[in-house]
């Protein structure tokens, strides 16, 4: 019997990995060698493209952060729809500017928020309760009727929370104030870029945006498209 049983294990056991082997080739979608997952892309309002542009500016912008810092700070960049935003801790005003000027230099980089923080390392602990502050503002969006969460991005710093996402001004309001209430949420900041209901609910595509950022007199970007405000907190 044993004889018997030993093909049909292997048999089973054949068409399980067949099966793991065929989601996992689904899962991420690799253009130039950035992957985003399917499921990012099938509730993401950036395009596909867009999507892979981000991963891929994140990427260089790491490399770039570890050349300039190395062990003396961190940053962390967060790409959406090419809008950077930066914050960590670097030793000097120096390196915040030149950070900036780096990231400004990749390729697809619209605009950078740069939120850098000037001093030592956060500690260990102030970083773990960012990543549960992150983990409670995602549960707590979740919860909110009316909330795209899947298509906001939630960077959290030293208690502020940074939003990032495409939009409605009703949607953003309500991202905001959601995540405004939990408790220990120091700051919220809203980076969201705005999108009109029409566009969303007449396109089954992602909706575009059209982008009117350019240099102001000081070399800064202004992107009159994205909405950037401090919220309250509760």
């Amino acid at each position: 019997m044993a004889k018997q049983a030993l093909p049909h294990t292997l048999l089973l056991g054949c068409m399980a990995l067949a099966c793991v082997g065929a989601l996992s080739g689904c899962a991420p979608l690799v253009v130039g060698g950035a992957a985003a997952t399917t499921a990012v892309v099938a509730t993401d309002r950036r395009t596909a493209g867009e999507q892979v542009e981000d991963q891929a500016i994140e990427m260089k912008a790491d490399a770039e952060m570890r050349k300039l810092i190395g062990e003396k700070g961190r940053v962390k960049a967060v790409s959406y729809a090419g809008r950077v935003l930066l914050t960590g801790d670097v030793p000097t005003e120096q390196d915040k500017q030149r950070a900036e000027q780096l990231v400004s230099g990749v390729e697809k980089v619209k605009q950078v928020v740069n939120q850098l923080r000037v001093g030592d390392i956060t500690p260990l602990s102030v970083r773990s309760n960012d990543t549960w502050l992150t983990t409670k503002v995602t549960t707590e969006l979740i919860n909110t009727k009316g909330v795209p969460t899947r298509t906001i991005v939630i960077t959290t710093e030293r208690g502020v929370v940074y939003l990032m996402g495409k939009v409605t001004d009703a949607e953003g309001q309500m991202a905001a104030k959601a995540a405004a209430s939990v408790s220990g949420v120091n700051k919220v900041v809203k980076l969201f870029q705005i999108v009109s209901a029409e566009s969303l609910a007449t396109d089954t595509q992602p909706a575009p945006i059209e982008n009117k950022a350019a240099p102001s007199s000081n070399g800064q970007l202004d992107d009159s498209s994205a909405e950037v405000q401090t919220m309250p907190v509760q």
